[in-house]
């Protein structure tokens, strides 16, 4: 009886190694499960090793990295002429102008330098952009009273906007102003006027570092080029005829250009 348990209990290991995958006796000395097989000499020495100088095949054009393009260089200042008629022509035709870029139709300056009086703004107005020369229309015609009454006429003053196009909504960013302000002390210097008649709240923060209302009715000095220019300010003539409110203010100012005759 005992014999026959035993028996019983080999056959019930048996199947059970079965049932576990182990059907055949793997060997009386103890395997290494986790140590690495040995290199088969033979067959490393069979399989053909590339030699290190080799270079790989290229890939397919469609795969290759393209080299970067090169960056261009960071433009510096743009060069202004320092000669009257090449300054006027670059004005005219150069696509590097500070404030070229916001109309195809530029409005240039009128008149020559060493003029008793330049008249300055800071860029055309709507009606001067589409008319294609400064204070057109009804605000040119207001712009020729108000010079009547200090006694001289635009023929023979020297007229310029800063900008030769007007910005869209008439505002520009920093970067913008920065070119404009090199540009204005460089027009300064070639048209060097007897006095400067600054028009408009813009240029009048460019020029003075004053806003419009802080300028009103002084005779302002304008620091250039080691002297001094006597400047007043007005508001631009568009801007008069909207307001017409302002038209004392700006005759106070326009007086001070009559003292001292």
């Amino acid at each position: 009886m005992g014999g026959q348990n035993t028996a019983l209990l080999a056959q019930s290991y048996c199947d059970w190694w079965s049932l576990a995958g182990v059907d055949a006796l793997v060997g009386e000395a103890p395997a290494g499960w986790l140590t690495p097989p040995a290199a088969n000499d033979a067959a490393t020495k069979a399989r053909p090793v590339a030699p290190a100088e080799a270079e790989p095949p290229p890939l397919p054009a469609a795969l290759q990295r393209q080299a970067p393009a090169d960056v261009p260089e960071t433009k510096g200042p743009v060069e202004m002429p320092a000669d009257w008629s090449a300054f006027q022509s670059w004005l005219a035709e150069h696509p590097d102008v500070p404030g070229s870029q916001w109309d195809a139709r530029r409005v240039l300056p009128v008149g020559d330098p060493g003029a008793p009086l330049m008249l300055l703004t800071a860029w055309p107005e709507i009606d001067d952009q589409r008319d294609g020369a400064l204070f057109a229309g009804p605000a040119g015609q207001l712009l020729d009273a108000m010079l009547h009454a200090i006694g001289t006429t635009r023929g023979e003053c020297y007229l310029a906007s800063l900008a030769v196009t007007r910005p869209p909504g008439g505002r520009c960013d920093a970067a913008d102003v920065e070119a404009l302000d090199r540009l204005l002390w460089h027009h300064l210097t070639l048209a060097r006027p007897g006095r400067l008649l600054l028009i408009g709240g813009d240029i009048v923060r460019m020029a003075a570092g004053l806003a419009l209302p802080d300028a009103r009715g002084r005779l302002l000095e304008i620091n250039h080029q080691g002297g001094k220019m006597a400047a007043v300010a007005v508001a631009s003539p568009a801007m008069l005829l909207a307001r017409p409110a302002h038209k004392a203010a700006a005759w106070d100012s326009l007086k001070l250009f009559n003292r001292g005759r």
